[in-house]
C-alpha cells in the first residue's frame, strides 16, 4: 500500500514560476549555481544553495549558510509572495524534454514507509551529504525540492492523472534547458490517493540523501515534540511519483584522471588482452553489455560478457568496475578513490573527449541502466555501485514548499 496524500502547499504566482524554479541542488557546485543565479534574485538556488549570496571562500557547512538559507526563505515567502492553499492539496507535474513527456502526482509520501524499507532504494547515501540536507531541512523547517519516486505503471492512476491534465494549468513554462514544466492542481484527489493504496510498492529513482535527510529531519522534530501524533507534516516528504514506462535512464559515464604512469595507448593494450578492442567504436553503446574507452583521441569499443547470474553482477556498472576498473586501475571503491570523475550521460560523449584529453586519462562510456533493473536491484535488498543511474529531466525545485 503506497501512501501519496495530499499535503498543505505553498505554491509561487504562476506569473513568477519560470523566474524562481531552479535546478537541484545536487546537480551543480557553487560556482555553477553562483553563475546561474547571477541576475536572477528570484532563482530558487539562493534557498537552497545559499552559501551563494555569502563570500567566496565561505565554509559550505558553516551555520551563517543555514541561518542564510532560512533567511531568504522567509523573505521568499513573505515577498514573493508565495500562496498558501486553503486545504492540504495533490498536483499533477509534467516534464518534457525532446519530444518525450513524463507526468507524475505531486504529494506527501510516508517517511514510515521509507524507514520500514516500504519505499525502495537502489543506492547506499552518504554521512556528509545526509549532515548537510537534514540540518537544511531542519534550519528552514521545510522540504521545496520534492523526491523522484517511481512505481510500475497502473493503468487506473493513468487515467485520473489524464483526466486532471485535460483542466487548465497553475503553471506551464520552459527552462532554459529546453524541458517544457506544467503543473495542475488536482480539484479531487481522494481518487488518487486511494488508486495509489493498490501500488504494492515505490522506489526512489532520484534523491536518496534528500529522502534520508527528511527521515532524520523528522527524528530531530519528532524527538522535541512531546505532544507527537504521527500526523505532523513533518512525517510526510514531498514527492513526485512517476509510472516506469514514461521515464528515462540516461548512462553515468566515468573518467579515469590517473594511470598510474602509464600512458593511455600502454592503458588500451591492458584492456585490449582481456577483451578484444574494436577501433572507430561508436562512443554511444548500443546495447547492454558493451562499453566504448575514449583513450589518445579515439573510440574503441569492446564487450564484457556478464559474469554471474546475480542482478548486482550483470549490471554494465558492476562489469566495468570488477573487470577493468579494479584489475587495471586499482580503483577498488569508486565513492572514495580521487582518480575517477563521473559524468552523467545529459553532458554526452563530447564532454568525456574533453575530460579525458584534459588530465592525459581515459574515459569509458556505458548502456544506461534500466528500470527494470533498478526495481530488480531494490526488489532484492541489493545496493547498486555508485553513480549507476542518471535521470533527465531533473525536477525543478522551489514550485512547491511543504512547510514542516
Amino acid at each position: 500500500m503506497a501512501v501519496v496524500a495530499p499535503f498543505q502547499a505553498w505554491v509561487p504566482p504562476a506569473a513568477l514560476s519560470a523566474e524562481i524554479a531552479s535546478v537541484p541542488y545536487d546537480v551543480v557546485d557553487t560556482p555553477e549555481a553562483r553563475a546561474l543565479a547571477d541576475g536572477h534574485p528570484l532563482s530558487f538556488l539562493h534557498v537552497i544553495r545559499p552559501e551563494i549570496d555569502l563570500p567566496e571562500g565561505t565554509d559550505l557547512y558553516s551555520d551563517a549558510v543555514y541561518e542564510q538559507a532560512r533567511a531568504n526563505l522567509d523573505r521568499w515567502l513573505a515577498d514573493v509572495p508565495y500562496v498558501r492553499g486553503e486545504r492540504p492539496a495533490l498536483f499533477v507535474y509534467r516534464l518534457i524534454r525532446d519530444g518525450r513527456s513524463q507526468t507524475g502526482v505531486v504529494g506527501g509520501c510516508s517517511v514510515d514507509e521509507y524507514d520500514e524499507g516500504r519505499i525502495a532504494i537502489h543506492e547506499r547515501t552518504r554521512q556528509g551529504k545526509e549532515d548537510d540536507r537534514t540540518r537544511h531541512v531542519v534550519t528552514m523547517r521545510c522540504q521545496a525540492e520534492p523526491i523522484f519516486l517511481a512505481y510500475r505503471a497502473d493503468p487506473r492512476i493513468d487515467a485520473l492523472v489524464a483526466d486532471v491534465v485535460r483542466g487548465p494549468p497553475l503553471f506551464d513554462f520552459t527552462a532554459v534547458d529546453g524541458v517544457r514544466h506544467t503543473v495542475w492542481s488536482v480539484v479531487e484527489p481522494d481518487a488518487i490517493t486511494a488508486a495509489f493504496e493498490a501500488v504494492p510498492t515505490l522506489y526512489v529513482a532520484d534523491g536518496h540523501h534528500r529522502t534520508k535527510s527528511a527521515s532524520r529531519a523528522r527524528a530531530t522534530l519528532r524527538d522535541a515534540n512531546p505532544s507527537h501524533t504521527g500526523r505532523e507534516p513533518y512525517n510526510a516528504v514531498l514527492s513526485v511519483v512517476f509510472p516506469d514506462d514514461q521515464l528515462e535512464i540516461l548512462p553515468y559515464n566515468r573518467v579515469v584522471t590517473d594511470l598510474g604512469g602509464r600512458t593511455p595507448g600502454q592503458v588500451l593494450a591492458e584492456i585490449g588482452a582481456r577483451f578484444p578492442l574494436t577501433p572507430g567504436a561508436d562512443p554511444e553503446p548500443r546495447e547492454p553489455h558493451r562499453f566504448a574507452v575514449h583513450a589518445d583521441g579515439s573510440w574503441y569499443g569492446f564487450t564484457i560478457p556478464p559474469q554471474g547470474d546475480g542482478v548486482i553482477e550483470r549490471l554494465d556498472v558492476s562489469l566495468l568496475q570488477e573487470q577493468v576498473l579494479a584489475p587495471i586501475f586499482g580503483i577498488h571503491d569508486p565513492r572514495l578513490d580521487p582518480r575517477i570523475d563521473f559524468v552523467g550521460g545529459i553532458r554526452g560523449t563530447v564532454e568525456l573527449e574533453r575530460r579525458a584529453a584534459a588530465c592525459g586519462g581515459v574515459a569509458f562510456s556505458l548502456y544506461a541502466t534500466t528500470m527494470a533493473e533498478l526495481f530488480a536491484v531494490a526488489d532484492s535488498g541489493a545496493i547498486m555501485p555508485p553513480k549507476s543511474t542518471w535521470f533527465e529531466p531533473k525536477l525543478r525545485s522551489g514550485l512547491f514548499v511543504h512547510r514542516i
